[in-house]
């Protein structure tokens, strides 16, 4: 990618909000609420257009007619996908996505995010891009040194992050594979990875 091609990418926000919530006891975290009412699923959609990316596609599981229920076919313009194999595992839901930008959006890349890390804001979305708009086609997050969310990948990389993609392991195997290339950005001044996996950390939702 040039640096003028660069500048001038649309970058697709894909969110991962299909789990099952099965440490806390089987509440879809795209469900859980902050105090005020909004769920992570709606506020990880905001973040994300207000961090720059459009579209944004969001690939549901448990929950999913609920979620639906909730903010209709076109929450905040995004586009929801269902994917009926989401109890596999977060790696499936990302090959789901892909497949559906690949199919709808033309995009230079895709910046994933994952719905239950209410402690990641616009500002870690913004840095992510700007690293993609100044030529990296693989970028992460990264919090003091370790990487992770979100995590932006080039449209050149797509096919290759869904093939080594299984389980619960996303795009690692392929970032950890190319490493060399992908470039961290730190947000630990702006933003924290924790994630909402258990009852404990419904705190996080205050």
């Amino acid at each position: 990618m040039t640096d003028t091609g660069a500048k001038r990418a649309s970058v697709a926000g894909l969110l991962l909000a299909a789990g099952g919530g099965r440490r806390l006891g089987g509440r879809p975290k795209a469900l859980l609420a902050q105090r005020g009412g909004e769920l992570l699923v709606e506020r990880a959609v905001r973040v994300m257009r207000e961090g720059g990316c459009a579209p944004v596609h969001v690939v549901l599981g448990a929950g999913a007619s609920a979620v639906r229920a909730r903010l209709g076919d076109r929450p905040q313009g995004a586009v929801l996908v269902d994917h009926p194999g989401w109890a596999e595992g977060m790696g499936s839901s990302l090959v789901a996505g892909l497949a559906s930008l690949a199919a709808a959006a033309d995009a230079t890349a895709a910046l994933v995010m994952l719905v239950d890390q209410p402690r990641v804001g616009p500002e870690a979305v913004a840095r992510v891009l700007a690293a993609h708009r100044a030529g990296a086609g693989l970028v992460a997050a990264a919090y003091e040194g370790g990487r992770g969310h979100p995590v932006l990948l080039g449209r050149e990389h797509w096919d290759g992050v869904a093939r080594s993609a299984t389980g619960d392991r996303g795009a690692r195997a392929y970032l950890r594979q190319h490493g060399a290339a992908v470039r961290l950005v730190e947000c630990a001044d702006v933003a924290a990875p924790d994630d909402v996996d258990t009852p404990d950390d419904l705190a996080l939702l205050e």
